[in-house]
């Protein structure tokens, strides 16, 4: 295929090396201007039309630069060469040249975008396939490794499942308790846990909690995590799906019931009853295998007990988790809230390096709260991460380009530096500037629940509310309205509101006139 490339001067070197090294016939056209997110689709037609050398009309197709704000069809309709968008960073372009008979180009969207669409839709619909594919489950679930909760298969064949638990579940009212569960369930959470609260003993709110879940979450699973014999039976009763946990302390008491309601339970090396833990992997290992002989009537899932960083060993009770794996074939539970919860950073890469390993053990259950500020998104991260180490285990590959990724606050590649020699004065900006009243009025901000609301004052007394979901849908709003008159006013303004909505995409606290991020100078 004969391809026309057209770009502006800065990035010329940069895709006359693409298209070097290109399989495709390439041509670079340069357009006279440095920036080519400037040029528009009628300058193009101007700049190519008479080209003469080679000649126009012996190209299949047109790339434009994919920074370009119009749809580019125009130079189709000009000049009848199918025209398309490429990528947005030229360090891409060969990903693009080398797809091209592939991949459906866009005269709208830059061609990365494009891509990484169709490998997000080819990756999710991989998941998606075996996920409804009930020939294949009814046969895996023949193994002793796989077991159904409800009706969720779960086992090591499949997708790990995240387990999101709502702690102290008992003292949220049914509105809140139903909030929360179906927060988790949108965040990507196959199952929902009622967390109850250590030392007491409140069976009689256990029924009512039971009943609003299972009637409200479409046949999501729930557990119940305590191991209070009072309140495991009252759940069980009641109609939970799992129990969590069991273990040598109370599992003669709870045993007959769990075995007659054929619940599933997780299993702890433990026995809390006589206030006994394990010291060791061995003797971790050796405790669980003698309460599973123990639990025999039901199916359960193993809880080596996922240590935090430096508090007894995490890398003990991991390597307890493989040592369990290699002598026995049951459903492994792992833990991930242990370590983020009592880690100072940021969730998503502990979250993500945690399923990795998680999936490298052979578990099918991962399981966390979302109980402080640095953990909020926990359990979005985590479907997102399970779904990326099924992908790779499955594909027999790495986790990279696998057409998903938790890539938030940093780029997957590095972009294109071009420097351009510039030669006007620089003034340097002022540290401070007086601001004046703008007599319009002035805006507090808020951002909560994923909206941004501007609340607009006329001499200290509520005017108006502008809510929206980014900061255009509200600025936009505001200059219509025409509730702002300063240039000062609006900068701020509009510096505010992004701000709002970076807070809102990354589940940070917005306080206005506040930075969004502390800065690292130590």
């Amino acid at each position: 295929m004969k391809v026309l490339i057209v770009t502006g001067k800065l990035a010329s070197s940069a895709v006359r090396k693409v298209s070097d090294n290109s399989k495709q016939d390439t041509h670079v056209y340069v357009v006279d201007t440095p920036i080519a997110a400037f040029l528009t689709p009628k300058r193009i037609i101007k700049e190519i039309k008479n080209l003469e050398n080679p000649d126009i009309n012996s190209f299949d197709m047109i790339i434009t630069p994919g920074l370009i704000r119009k749809d580019v069809s125009e130079i189709e309709d000009e000049t009848g060469i199918p025209t398309y968008k490429g990528s947005t960073s030229a360090a891409d372009l060969n990903i693009v040249l080398d797809m091209v008979d592939k991949l459906e180009l866009s005269s709208k969207k830059p061609a990365d975008r494009l891509i990484e669409e169709e490998l997000r839709k080819r990756a999710l619909k991989f998941i998606e396939d075996f996920e409804k594919d009930e020939k294949n489950t009814k046969k895996l679930l023949k193994k002793s490794e796989n077991i159904l909760v409800g009706n969720l298969p779960v086992g090591e064949d499949f997708p790990m499942r995240v387990l999101a638990e709502m702690a102290n579940a008992p003292l949220l009212s049914k509105e809140e308790l139903l909030k929360r569960a179906q927060y988790f369930v949108k965040s990507g959470a196959q199952m929902i846990d009622i967390g109850m609260i250590a030392g007491e003993t409140l069976d009689h709110k256990i029924p009512e909690m039971v009943k609003t879940l299972k009637e409200n979450l479409n046949g999501v699973p729930v557990s119940i995590d305590t191991i209070n014999p009072v309140e495991i039976k009252a759940a069980v009763e009641s109609g939970v799906d799992m129990v969590l946990s069991l273990d040598l302390g109370n599992c003669d008491e709870i045993l007959p019931l769990m075995e007659e309601k054929k619940v599933p339970a997780v299993i702890l090396p433990t026995n809390f009853a006589k206030n006994w833990t394990p010291k060791t992997v061995e003797e971790r290992v050796n405790a669980l295998e003698e309460l599973m002989t123990k639990c025999k009537g039901i199916n359960v899932i193993a809880d080596l007990i996922l240590d935090p960083i430096n508090s007894q060993s995490m890398v003990e009770s991991i390597i307890a988790c493989h040592e369990f794996k290699k002598r026995n074939k049951k459903p492994l539970f792992f833990g991930v809230g242990n370590v983020t919860e009592l880690l100072d950073t940021d969730s998503v890469g502990v979250n993500s390096l945690l399923s990795g390993i998680a999936m490298e053990l052979g578990a099918s259950i991962l399981f966390t709260p979302e109980e402080s500020g640095k953990t909020i998104g926990s359990v979005h991260e985590l479907a997102v991460s399970s779904k990326m180490m099924f992908l790779a285990k499955n594909r027999g590959s790495i986790p990279k380009d696998l057409g998903i990724n938790l890539i938030i606050l940093k780029d997957k590649r590095k972009g294109d530096l071009i420097n351009e020699e510039i030669e006007v004065p620089v003034l340097k900006g002022l540290e401070d500037y007086k601001f004046s009243q703008d007599p319009q009025g002035s805006f507090k901000i808020i951002a909560k629940d994923g909206a941004i609301k501007a609340v607009h004052y006329i001499k200290m007394k509520p005017d108006v509310i502008i809510e929206g979901e980014t900061a255009k849908a509200v600025y936009d709003e505001i200059i219509k309205r025409n509730l702002i008159s300063r240039l000062e006013h609006a900068t701020y303004l509009g510096s505010e509101l992004q701000k709002a909505e970076i807070a809102i995409k990354l589940n940070k606290n917005y306080v206005q006139d506040f930075p969004l991020f502390k800065k690292l100078n130590y």
